[in-house]
């Protein structure tokens, strides 16, 4: 099974790509910030989340994105040892997910693969990229915040130069039909390319 991870800035559209791949193409797509999410509502990462960040952490046992985002996003520090606490658990419920999945690859969605390191996990890395502008023009249009508190998560993340030469295909992201066309090329390359053993 070929593990090909996917990843892109905030408001890349990497997760419109990925979503593409699912469609047109029945590629199983494990969308790692959703499932790290899900994950911090168990009880093993839930104790753990608020030894680090207080009880205000979570509202009625349910995680306060919005407190935690506005702790982290403020103090790399407590970013990293959050990512310590998520990561690990991202991880192995990856590993598990992936061993029952019957397809030719699977894609593995997540926006700091790099970032993290997880991308030496994957067997081809598929880097989404778009302007700052367009990023932040879709952003502002699907989570109403502030351009000072995309450019602050923006800044948390790697510019797309750092990206492009770890990353085996690039998706430049500004019309979504090229993009599927890229999609197209991208997997007949995938169903194409033995692994390496």
């Amino acid at each position: 099974m070929k593990i090909v991870g996917i990843t892109g800035g905030i408001g890349s559209g990497k997760t419109t790509i990925a979503r593409y791949f699912n469609e047109r193409f029945d590629i199983p797509v494990y969308y790692a910030d959703t499932e790290a999410k899900a994950l911090m509502q168990t009880d093993a990462l839930r104790n753990q989340i608020i030894n680090l960040l207080g009880d205000k952490a979570y509202e009625n046992n349910i995680l306060d994105r919005k407190y935690v985002a506005s702790k982290v996003f403020k103090d790399s520090k407590l970013l990293e040892q959050l990512n310590k606490i998520v990561h690990p658990a991202v991880k192995v419920h990856f590993e598990e997910w992936s061993v029952v999945q019957e397809a030719p690859y699977v894609l593995k969605e997540a926006a700091i693969l790099f970032e993290n390191g997880t991308h030496t996990s994957c067997d081809f890395v598929i880097l989404v990229t778009a302007p700052e502008d367009v990023r932040i023009q879709r952003v502002l249009d699907r989570d109403h915040t502030s351009v000072k508190e995309i450019k602050n998560r923006i800044d948390k993340q790697w510019d797309d130069f750092k990206k492009i030469p770890l990353a085996d295909f690039v998706i430049e992201n500004i019309d979504l039909e090229i993009s599927k066309k890229k999609v197209l090329e991208i997997h007949l390359q995938l169903l194409a390319t033995p692994l390496n053993t």
